[in-house]
């Protein structure tokens, strides 16, 4: 038992620093000078350290705009997701619901097939949606399974507290928002978690459906940025007033850095929610 015990901590200490070691590397090439970037010779340490690039960026307006946008996307696009997803759950976990089969088997349908790039497109627009911030928020706004997940974890809360609370006098809407709400805090923590991600992630809807840089979101910014990398003057720099061979090189890590931050300040106070949240709603009891 003690070999074993002591195995297992060599081995995720090892899984813990292959994972880390590209957020490292890239906060490390953030800091350093180009010249070290190009020669291969930043790995977790900055070598010719600078700043300039971090001054470029968060001294560059169309950052911080595209910043706010995401910020809305996702902030907008979970809150969105989760009265969908909460809403639809709760009526499919009830087994006397006329037609649940049926629903269900219409929201499964949809992981498995789509109408793809082209009908979607065309729907979106058809809609007036193009160049909104709703083609960036409604495409994504319910996932299938997140909704069985938490569809799961409704189904295992017990049905006596809300026949107690039906004698009560409560309605379904009652008893949805003060009885079922309240007690699944962990899975609606854990889905507000993946939704976030997924918004603050998301650049290709944003890429496909929005021609207005002023629409763009921060993920979107960087990709134009990386695009640009091979010829030395991405679209951040350029904004951003600069020429310098400097800021081309690494503004990619700058932004990168800047980006996923947010993200990494937020997960810890939803961490201890996510196992219990997955394995609640994932396991029926």
């Amino acid at each position: 038992m003690r070999a074993f015990q002591v195995f297992n901590a060599c081995f995720m200490v090892v899984l813990c620093a292959v994972m880390l070691y590209p957020f490292v590397m890239v906060l490390a090439q953030s800091f350093s000078s180009a010249a070290a970037i190009r020669s291969g010779l930043v790995s977790i340490v900055p070598v010719g350290f600078n700043v300039d690039t971090y001054v470029a960026v968060l001294t560059n307006g169309t950052f911080w705009r595209n910043y706010g946008n995401t910020v809305l996307y996702t902030v907008l696009g979970t809150a969105l997701a989760m009265v969908l997803t909460t809403s639809y759950a709760y009526v499919l976990s009830k087994k006397h619901l006329k037609g649940r089969g049926a629903l269900i088997g219409i929201a499964v349908f949809t992981m498995f097939f789509n109408g793809g790039i082209v009908p979607n497109y065309v729907l979106l627009s058809a809609l007036g949606m193009k160049n909104t911030i709703w083609a960036v928020v409604v495409p994504g706004a319910l996932s299938v399974f997140n909704l069985l997940v938490m569809k799961s974890f409704f189904e295992n809360l017990p049905v006596e507290m809300e026949e107690a609370a039906q004698i009560d006098g409560l309605g379904w809407y009652g008893i949805f928002f003060r009885i079922v709400l309240p007690l699944s805090k962990a899975v609606i923590a854990t889905m507000v978690l993946f939704y976030s991600v997924q918004y603050w992630n998301d650049w290709f809807g944003a890429f496909l459906y929005l021609n207005k840089s002023e629409l763009f979101p921060i993920t979107l910014y960087l990709r134009n940025m990386i695009a640009g990398a091979s010829n030395a003057a991405s679209e951040g720099a350029a904004a951003a007033g600069s020429t310098s061979t400097q800021i081309a090189a690494n503004i990619q890590a700058v932004t990168m850095t800047l980006t996923v931050v947010p993200i990494l300040c937020v997960y810890p106070f939803v961490q201890r929610y996510f196992v219990t949240g997955v394995m609640l709603g994932s396991v029926k009891g």
